[in-house]
């Protein structure tokens, strides 16, 4: 318990991905632990521990899973966008002004990146959702560096790297963290890794994807603002028509997701949170 206090307590500052597995590992355990030696103390079952033990362990389980799938229904009833439109962020706000960021920010332009726009979108009431778009120098790949906040002010950091090959086909590998559980385009190849928090690590993974498709790569002439936005309405209408997401006649009685896409993003949900792993996109 104290181990899992520290963790939490340490994760207010790094608002790690790869923290918050582990910890959430402790916790189950700890806790069905607890529950299982308070149960034998005061004589409320008669089983031994083990059996309490595995009891309580599948219990949390039950609770967690109800919780995800009670979240993501409230989510579905929702305002909140799931595909969220972007305009230029003229604010000049970012990038967080703390010793780690900046140093992230000096990796970038030593790996030849260049900033090319800084996007955000409000997806509730003062609360944005912001992107610094860069480009390598040849610009043949782009990066998205997008900000994500979380609890007690909090700021945590994903990276989003893409490549055009010449017959269409987009190569995109990221760290992202949160569900998405939806289809993309045939023509786009995601490979999500949550638990590479390097930057450098996860660009060179992304350059040998490219290499190894054996494909040459074309420059990017359309604005990010643009692409961002245009790929954002593809993936909503893609979604719609494979059933991840209903009619907009629809969403008033029934939300906005169907319930196999509920489902999609609920054992998504779970799998980020205990195993820190995300659908395979290929």
């Amino acid at each position: 318990m104290v181990l899992s206090l520290v963790i939490t307590k340490a994760n207010h500052s790094f608002a790690s991905p790869v923290l918050a597995v582990v910890n959430r590992w402790i916790r189950w355990f700890v806790v069905a632990g607890c529950l299982a030696e308070v149960s034998l103390y005061f004589g409320w079952f008669d089983r031994s521990f083990g059996i309490l033990y595995f009891v309580y362990l599948i219990t949390w389980f039950w609770m967690e899973s109800v919780y995800r799938w009670l979240t993501i229904k409230a989510i579905s009833a929702s305002p909140l966008p799931l595909f969220p439109r972007f305009i230029i962020n003229r604010s000049g706000d970012e990038w967080p002004v703390q010793r780690r960021y900046l140093k992230l920010r000096e990796i970038l332009r030593e790996k030849g990146f260049s900033p090319v726009q800084a996007l955000r979108s409000e997806v509730a009431t003062s609360f944005y959702l912001r992107v610094s778009v860069y480009q390598d120098s040849g610009a043949m790949t782009r990066l998205q560096v997008s900000f994500l906040p979380q609890p007690m002010g909090n700021i945590s950091i994903c990276f989003h790297l893409v490549s055009r090959l010449a017959d269409g086909t987009r190569l995109v590998t990221d760290n992202h963290y949160l569900p998405f559980a939806g289809f993309y385009a045939e023509t786009c190849f995601v490979h999500r890794m949550p638990n590479r928090r390097n930057f450098i690590r996860l660009l060179n993974y992304h350059k040998k994807r490219v290499a190894l498709s054996g494909r040459p790569t074309v420059a990017w002439t359309t604005e990010p603002l643009e692409d961002l936005n245009a790929q954002q309405s593809e993936l909503e209408r893609i979604n719609t028509e494979m059933g991840f997401l209903l009619p907009h006649a629809e969403h008033e009685e029934h939300g906005r997701i169907s319930y196999e896409g509920r489902y999609r993003i609920w054992k998504e949900m779970l799998s980020l949170n205990y195993f820190g792993r995300a659908a395979d996109y290929h």
